[in-house]
């Protein structure tokens, strides 16, 4: 079954490898190497995008009763992660599409990224619990 005690850790590694990806991605720009940071941000984008994706339709549809057994300190630690998560999910396109087109506002947008994407990975590494009371 799908349940927090499972998915929860899965997506903190995830959040953890994409992170290193996007780091990744922050040297070959630093080098000079923009295609490279491209490419690198193209794979970040997609397994972000399939991770999000991915949890919605676990709580949404596979097992809807997936925060049941969260405590309200729980509740409280995932309600500050989606206050960082989801609007990094939501600039994701907009960097995917400024960066591709060679967009002026493409800086100032990762600028506003990164700073959400710290918020995600913070919160979602050492915010949330790793383990979860058995209903």
């Amino acid at each position: 079954m799908l349940t927090p005690d499972v998915v929860i850790p899965i997506l903190k590694a995830a959040v953890g490898a994409v992170t290193l990806l996007l780091l990744g991605s922050l040297a070959a720009l630093a080098k000079g190497n923009k295609r490279l940071h491209g490419r690198i941000n193209l794979i970040f984008f997609a397994l972000t995008m399939t991770a999000v994706l991915g949890l919605e339709v676990i709580i949404r549809f596979v097992n809807p009763e997936f925060t049941a057994g969260f405590s309200p300190d729980d509740r409280r630690a995932l309600n500050i992660h989606l206050g960082f998560s989801i609007p990094a999910a939501i600039l994701l396109p907009a960097m995917l599409y400024s960066g591709k087109t060679h967009r002026s506002w493409h800086v100032p947008l990762a600028i506003v990224f990164s700073a959400l994407w710290a918020g995600t990975f913070v919160t979602g590494i050492f915010f949330l619990p790793y383990s979860f009371p058995k209903l």
